[in-house]
Parts: C-alpha cells; sequence; structure tokens
C-alpha cells in the first residue's frame, strides 16, 4: 500500500487522490500510518462483506 504524509495530502492532493483511484493508500501523520483513502466501491465491498475487522463507531456495532 502506497503511503502519504498529512502534508502531501494538503499539497499534492491530485496525486493522492489518482493513487487511491488505483489501490488503498495510508495518509502517515509524524510518521505513523493514521488514515486510509480508498474508492467508494472498495469502501462499499468491504461493507457489504461483513468483515469484521472493519473499523466502526460504537453506535454502528451489531448487536451479538
Amino acid at each position: 500500500m502506497r503511503q502519504f504524509s498529512a502534508t502531501d495530502l494538503g499539497n499534492k492532493t491530485g496525486d493522492v487522490l489518482a493513487a487511491a483511484a488505483q489501490a488503498s493508500v495510508t495518509i502517515a501523520r509524524h510518521g505513523k500510518p493514521r488514515f486510509v483513502v480508498h474508492t467508494t466501491e472498495r469502501f462499499e465491498r468491504y461493507r457489504r462483506s461483513g468483515d469484521p475487522r472493519i473499523a466502526r463507531r460504537t453506535t454502528e456495532i451489531p448487536p451479538k
């Protein structure tokens, strides 16, 4: 997965989005990966898959 800094996101938004259109990219802050950017199609695929590894808000966690 390609990684960009938060500064790159601010200064080279077009480059970051172009890379995210091809594959998910990581946005790092202070050298540590903090965010992932990917297409809405990929997001919907993850959401529909029911994969428990997906981060969710506590209000979105389904009851057991």
